[in-house]
Protein backbone atom coordinates (compact mmCIF):
# COMPACT_ATOMS: atom_id res chain seq x y z
CA UNK A 1 0.00 0.00 0.00
CA UNK A 2 1.01 2.91 -1.01
CA UNK A 3 1.65 6.18 1.74
CA UNK A 4 0.35 9.76 1.83
CA UNK A 5 3.14 12.33 0.75
CA UNK A 6 3.86 14.77 3.68
CA UNK A 7 5.54 18.23 2.07
CA UNK A 8 8.45 19.42 3.77
CA UNK A 9 6.89 22.74 3.47
CA UNK A 10 4.08 23.07 5.34
CA UNK A 11 2.06 25.92 3.00
CA UNK A 12 2.68 23.84 0.07
CA UNK A 13 0.36 20.87 -0.51
CA UNK A 14 1.95 17.41 -1.12
CA UNK A 15 1.40 15.67 -3.81
CA UNK A 16 -0.52 12.29 -3.64
CA UNK A 17 -0.12 9.18 -5.49
CA UNK A 18 -1.92 8.78 -8.53
CA UNK A 19 -3.37 5.12 -7.55
CA UNK A 20 -6.58 4.99 -5.90
CA UNK A 21 -6.68 3.50 -2.37
CA UNK A 22 -9.59 1.28 -2.09
CA UNK A 23 -12.85 1.72 0.38
CA UNK A 24 -10.53 -0.76 3.35
CA UNK A 25 -7.50 1.06 2.98
CA UNK A 26 -9.26 4.51 3.31
CA UNK A 27 -10.90 3.24 6.07
CA UNK A 28 -7.52 1.79 7.69
CA UNK A 29 -5.89 5.01 6.94
CA UNK A 30 -8.19 7.07 9.18
CA UNK A 31 -8.48 4.79 11.30
CA UNK A 32 -4.73 5.09 11.90
CA UNK A 33 -4.78 8.46 12.10
CA UNK A 34 -6.95 8.66 14.62
CA UNK A 35 -5.46 6.66 16.73
CA UNK A 36 -2.15 8.37 16.94
CA UNK A 37 -3.91 11.59 17.49
CA UNK A 38 -6.24 9.51 20.72
CA UNK A 39 -2.12 8.29 21.37
CA UNK A 40 -0.95 11.61 21.38
CA UNK A 41 -3.90 12.62 23.52
CA UNK A 42 -3.63 9.66 26.13
CA UNK A 43 0.21 10.01 26.59
CA UNK A 44 -0.86 13.92 27.57
CA UNK A 45 -2.88 12.52 29.78
CA UNK A 46 -0.14 10.00 31.38
CA UNK A 47 2.12 12.46 31.60
CA UNK A 48 1.62 13.67 35.26
CA UNK A 49 1.37 10.25 36.49
CA UNK A 50 4.33 9.94 38.74
CA UNK A 51 5.96 6.56 38.39
CA UNK A 52 8.02 6.07 41.38
CA UNK A 53 5.67 3.86 43.28
CA UNK A 54 6.62 -0.31 44.34
CA UNK A 55 8.50 -0.40 40.70
CA UNK A 56 10.33 2.70 41.20
CA UNK A 57 9.84 4.11 37.35
CA UNK A 58 12.85 4.00 35.14
CA UNK A 59 13.59 3.04 31.44
CA UNK A 60 11.14 -0.26 31.42
CA UNK A 61 8.51 1.51 33.02
CA UNK A 62 8.83 4.10 30.61
CA UNK A 63 8.80 1.70 27.89
CA UNK A 64 5.52 -0.23 29.21
CA UNK A 65 3.82 3.03 29.32
CA UNK A 66 4.39 4.15 25.93
CA UNK A 67 3.72 0.45 24.62
CA UNK A 68 0.33 0.79 27.11
CA UNK A 69 -0.84 4.08 25.62
CA UNK A 70 -0.48 2.82 22.67
CA UNK A 71 -3.01 -0.50 23.33
CA UNK A 72 -5.62 2.32 25.20
CA UNK A 73 -5.36 4.24 22.08
CA UNK A 74 -6.44 1.29 19.69
CA UNK A 75 -9.29 0.42 21.85
CA UNK A 76 -10.74 3.83 21.71
CA UNK A 77 -10.75 4.19 18.18
CA UNK A 78 -11.83 0.61 17.86
CA UNK A 79 -14.66 1.41 20.06
CA UNK A 80 -15.86 4.26 18.37
CA UNK A 81 -12.96 6.97 18.96
CA UNK A 82 -13.10 10.64 19.07
CA UNK A 83 -15.12 10.46 15.26
CA UNK A 84 -12.06 11.77 13.35
CA UNK A 85 -11.70 8.87 11.70
CA UNK A 86 -15.03 9.17 9.50
CA UNK A 87 -13.83 13.38 8.68
CA UNK A 88 -10.63 12.04 7.58
CA UNK A 89 -12.10 8.82 5.49
CA UNK A 90 -14.62 11.56 3.50
CA UNK A 91 -11.69 13.76 2.89
CA UNK A 92 -9.49 11.08 1.58
CA UNK A 93 -12.58 9.92 -0.42
CA UNK A 94 -13.23 13.67 -1.67
CA UNK A 95 -9.52 14.07 -2.52
CA UNK A 96 -9.30 11.02 -4.68
CA UNK A 97 -12.97 11.92 -6.37
CA UNK A 98 -11.05 15.29 -7.68
CA UNK A 99 -8.16 13.40 -8.83
CA UNK A 100 -9.95 11.32 -10.90
CA UNK A 101 -11.52 14.71 -12.52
Amino acid sequence: MDTLAVSPNLLTPAKLPNKNLAHEDVTKVAKEFEAIFVSNFVETMFSGVKTDGPFGGGHAEGVFRSMMVEQYAKQITDNGGFGIADNIKRELISIQEGQQK
